[in-house]
C-alpha cells in the first residue's frame, strides 16, 4: 500500500492535472469542514433558543 501511495504522489507531482485535482480536493474538504462546523453551531444555537422559548411558556 505504501508503494502504491508513493508512486501515486510522484505521478501527481509532475502531472498538472493532479495538482488541480489535489487543489479541488483540498477546497472541497475545507468547504465540508467549515459547513459542518457552521451547521453544528447553528443547530446548537437554535436548540438553545427553542429551549429558552419553551421555558418561558406557561404550564397548562
Amino acid at each position: 500500500m505504501t508503494s502504491y501511495l508513493t508512486k501515486l504522489f510522484i505521478r501527481l507531482r509532475y502531472d498538472e492535472r493532479g495538482v488541480t485535482l489535489v487543489e479541488y480536493g483540498i477546497a472541497i474538504a475545507l468547504a465540508v469542514g467549515l459547513g459542518t462546523l457552521a451547521l453544528t453551531n447553528l443547530g446548537t444555537e437554535i436548540g438553545n433558543a427553542m429551549t429558552a422559548a419553551g421555558n418561558e411558556m406557561p404550564n397548562p
